[in-house]
């Protein structure tokens, strides 16, 4: 039983919708404790109003409330349910500052709920930067030279005392927000006036800033015994001055001496107990001055933070898991490592491999966008890889990118001209590692590298032996030439086969088969905690080129599925729901379930909910080691998005079974003319369109087609590089943007439907029958790209015959397409005649939002019919909704001031929300569906 036995049910405050800084690494706290608590018998209600999130699932928590995250739901849930307690730190900084303020109004005392997990006047203490201040002081330790300023003559003043440069940082604010440099003084004000106005206390710190310092993050775990153990402590390969979200990080710290790493943990350790008296996660940052390793305190947060997930993965270690167990009144030494299951939760993490973290930007969708990396974050998701060494790991890292990148570097994407090189080194943006290494190939000194970039010189030199290998690898010609020993080097230091063909000018074929007739392959290694110390029952691994191989294939009937990669626009966090559930699924069907991904904010990378966990960049050559290893039934590529899907061609040639839909079947759907031909083919009505392989051919498409048109590549995902042009001139620029970017790819043109009404339909279909999941219209006018409009579930005013008739065109499509698993498909309708725009054979990101409208368990179902373990025949379906459901999309465009916020075919959300109203005359309705032109202009 829990130490605290008056706690019989808890309810846990989730993160809202995904925006840049708080995304789904809240998610996998929110779901790892609310198991966690229910494993020891207490009740878990749960508010979030994110729909495509698993902790908003039945399979999560015991009570689900998808409403918006404000006093008065929470005043709704107490009036209906008993709550002992409440457990606000595992939704960041949204959940933190909603439970404080319901605290201050009073709620929970009136209603006998505690906080546990956190400490109120803690967390007052680390957000007011003055308070935290003068108490690290009062510790004994340093910190950067500050002002605290709550008027703009407070700040003017403040910076006269400390001199530039300088830091402004808002107080209570999410990631950086506002927060910034400014290196002259004729840039203050303007800065200054922004900081004011970001703080909800109209409070900054003017700060000065430590340039060059290097900058070091611990993930703490305390208990009520005022035990403390360090569960991993990372560091940032970019210098103080990038946020650490923005920040490339590595585990273990590489550059650290004992003296500094022995004096941080002390520190940390003080800290965390001087906070006041809660049991729980902590993170704590530190900034080190290179030379003379001066210590100082940049902040600390007494809750599970955004890295929690990060350090969870790294070590095996279940932070979040373990901070709830604490939070209900256990202590350290009375809980098992959930890994080795025979060590203490006391024990801290010993790694004997390295894990970098990357982070993944989408700096193409916010045209205008200031791409310069600084204090506030601007990341849209994250990958981490595990590899022997930091080059191997470092190299992955870049392979699981999603950017077309091969590893670092020797990938055709190379910068020749030296002083643009230079440049890009001191004004940091999302691809300076890259030019790191173009500048050393070039000749460029390291000392000039680290002068520039603040670097540490160690990581440089690492970055300078790929250059070395890669001027020795040019002596061979072929790769039948390469010695065995020297091959297995390159494998050792991360290169991808792609990597060493192309420094030889050679088909990545020829490298893959040399290596392979050498017995040089991957094995895989075990996540266990503890550096192999300890006997392990966990099944997480990750891929090297040692001798010895930790992962016995099973004798099972085993399915891969293959995870959807980083976060980002166009594809989020509604994915790896479907994964978590396809999953789920194909472990309820009797068959070992295998999860491939490399996203360390997910639930589908958690170590125990797929019966093997590989986590590997998604990428042919690592994913074809792994089908080699298993010899697995399948693989199901519907549930991870488009990242999944381009993979399925390859798996086709290597003659490995897709489950569900065949490769052909959705190509047709993904390749647009090949779709409009059977759109025509079955008599479904559709834009006209043409497809153009020159600007000569789409002036011509055009002239046919008529203007507006809309102009797009082929396979892409989020609507990417998607427009409305409405002349010549406008085309033939658009296309030759296409052409330069996306060189190998078709361009699309199709007829757009002016003022038409925008709709879709999710559905299942097994080769017999189609299942509708849900039919959702749209709020904006076609024209505005899905992922960015307010959707209805189900339709408000399309007429029956429209309805009818989509689900007709639906049917069709998907026996034509002989999909087996999802499809979904949007409509466009005009002067009610229904026209098909695409057809995605897949899972999509109204998928989750739909299951969750519904309360149906439609993954489960889809996944079983993929499988061919069921048909649709066999489930009764009974959906639940009263009156409507709405999702409304979320956008972060705070982060970029000065971009276009014109919605149009690219999608530029990062997240959405779910609202339930019970008719049209609901006022939050009736707003959205009045301000049409108000969205359109946003």
């Amino acid at each position: 039983m829990p130490k605290d036995t008056s706690i019989h049910s808890v309810l846990i405050i989730g993160s809202g919708p995904i925006v840049i800084g708080q995304a789904c690494e809240f998610d996998y706290s929110g779901t790892q404790a609310a198991r966690s608590l229910r494993e020891e018998g207490i009740e878990v209600s749960l508010i979030n109003s994110n729909p495509a999130t698993i902790m908003t699932d039945k399979v999560v928590a015991d009570h689900i409330y998808l409403w918006p995250l404000t006093p008065e739901s929470i005043v709704k849930i107490l009036e209906e349910r008993k709550i002992d307690a409440v457990l606000p730190t595992m939704g960041g900084q949204t959940a933190l500052n909603l439970a404080i303020e319901v605290d201050k109004m009073g709620i929970w005392e009136k209603y006998g709920v505690k906080m546990i997990g956190v400490d109120v006047n803690a967390i007052e203490l680390t957000e007011n930067r003055e308070a935290f201040k003068q108490h690290v002081i009062k510790l004994g330790m340093h910190v950067a030279d500050s002002r605290i300023a709550n008027s703009f003559l407070e700040g003017k003043e403040a910076a006269q005392e400390i001199g530039f440069p300088l830091v402004i940082r808002p107080s209570y604010t999410l990631e950086g927000t506002e927060g910034g440099f400014v290196m002259k003084e004729d840039e203050f004000d303007d800065a200054l006036r922004r900081g004011l106005e970001a703080s909800p206390t109209h409070e900054v710190l003017v700060e000065k800033a430590v340039f060059g310092w290097k900058e070091f993050e611990l993930e703490l775990l305390r208990d009520q015994n005022d035990n403390v153990v360090i569960i991993c402590t990372v560091e940032n390969l970019d210098p103080m001055g990038i946020h650490t979200g923005d920040s490339i990080t590595v585990a273990p710290a590489m550059t650290l001496s004992d003296t500094a790493f022995q004096q941080m943990r002390d520190d940390a350790i003080l800290m965390m107990r001087s906070l006041g008296n809660f049991a729980g996660g902590c993170n704590v940052q530190f900034a080190l001055e290179p030379e003379t390793e001066k210590l100082i305190a940049v902040e600390i947060n007494p809750r599970v933070s955004r890295s929690s997930a990060l350090a969870s993965k790294a070590t095996g270690y279940p932070i979040a898991k373990i901070a709830a167990k604490l939070a209900i009144g256990y202590h350290l030494d009375e809980l098992k490592n959930q890994v080795t299951k025979t060590t203490s939760a006391f024990f801290e993490p010993t790694l004997d491999y390295v894990i970098v973290k990357m982070p993944r930007w989408n700096f193409e969708k916010f045209y205008g966008a200031d791409t310069t990396l600084g204090l506030q974050m601007k990341s849209v998701g994250e990958v981490m890889s595990i590899g022997r060494t930091f080059l191997e790991a470092l190299q992955k890292a870049c392979q699981s990118q999603e950017n077309n990148r091969s590893g670092l570097g020797a990938d055709m994407k190379e910068w020749i001209q030296t002083d643009d090189i230079l440049e890009r080194l001191e004004k940091v943006s999302d691809d300076r590692i890259f030019r790191v290494k173009d500048a050393l190939r070039l000749g460029v000194p390291e000392k000039t590298v680290h002068k520039l970039t603040k670097i540490d010189p160690w990581f440089i030199k690492q970055i300078k032996k790929l250059v070395q290998t890669e001027e020795k690898l040019m002596r061979f010609n072929v790769a039948e030439d390469i010695p065995a020993d020297y091959f297995r080097e390159l494998k050792n230091m991360g290169y991808s086969d792609a990597q060493i063909a192309w420094v030889l000018r050679i088909k990545e074929e020829e490298v893959t088969r040399q290596r392979k007739k050498l017995g040089i392959k991957r094995v895989y290694k075990m996540v266990d905690t503890c550096a192999a110390e300890f006997e392990s029952k966990t099944n997480y691994f990750y891929s090297c080129f040692d001798t010895e191989n930790e992962s016995i294939p099973s004798d099972k009937k085993k399915i891969i599925v293959l995870g959807s990669g980083p976060n980002r626009i166009g594809q989020g966090i509604e994915f790896d729901y479907c994964c978590v559930h396809g999953i789920l699924a194909i472990k309820e069907a009797g068959y070992e379930a295998i999860m491939v991904n490399c996203n360390p904010e997910t639930v589908s990378t958690d170590f125990d909910i797929s019966d093997k966990l590989y986590f590997e960049p998604v990428f042919w050559e690592h994913l074809e080691e792994i089908i080699d290893h298993e010899q697995p039934e399948g693989v199901i590529v519907q549930l991870g998005g488009q990242t999944a899907l381009k993979l399925a061609e390859k798996l086709k040639q290597k003659g490995v079974r897709i489950i569900g839909t065949d490769f052909d079947n959705m190509d047709i759907a993904e390749d647009r003319g090949r779709f409009s031909d059977l759109l025509k083919a079955l008599h479904i009505p559709y834009p006209r369109y043409g497809v153009a392989n020159d600007v000569d051919e789409a002036l011509e498409v055009a002239r046919v087609v008529s203007y507006p048109v809309l102009v797009r590549p082929s396979y892409v995902l989020g609507g990417q590089r998607m427009r409305i042009v409405i002349n010549d001139a406008e085309l033939e620029k658009h296309v030759l943007s296409i052409f330069k970017h996306m060189p190998d790819n078709k361009v699309l043109i199709d007829q757009f439907l002016e003022r038409a009404r925008e709709a879709e339909i999710d559905a299942i279909c097994d080769g017999e029958e189609v299942m509708i999941m849900g039919i959702m219209e749209h709020i904006e006018p076609a024209g505005i790209h899905s992922g960015d409009s307010s959707a209805v579930l189900p339709p408000y005013s399309l007429s029956e015959n429209v309805i009818d008739t989509m689900i007709a065109h639906a049917k069709k499509l998907a026996f034509a397409l002989n999909i087996k698993g999802l499809i979904n498909i949007q409509y466009a309708i005009k002067n009610d005649q229904v026209f098909v725009i695409e057809a995605n054979p897949r899972a999509s990101r109204t998928t989750p939002f739909i299951a969750k409208a519904y309360q149906v368990p439609f993954l489960n179902i889809a996944t079983k019919v993929m499988m061919g373990t069921h048909k649709i025949k066999d489930f009764v379906v009974d959906k639940k909704l009263e009156g409507y459901a709405i999702k409304v999309p979320v956008f972060s465009f705070e982060k970029f001031p000065n971009v276009d916020k014109n919605l149009g075919p690219e999608m530029k959300s990062t997240g959405e929300m779910i609202y339930y109203i019970k008719d049209l005359n609901d006022p939050y309705f009736r707003d959205l569906d009045s301000k049409r032109s108000m969205f359109l202009s946003r």
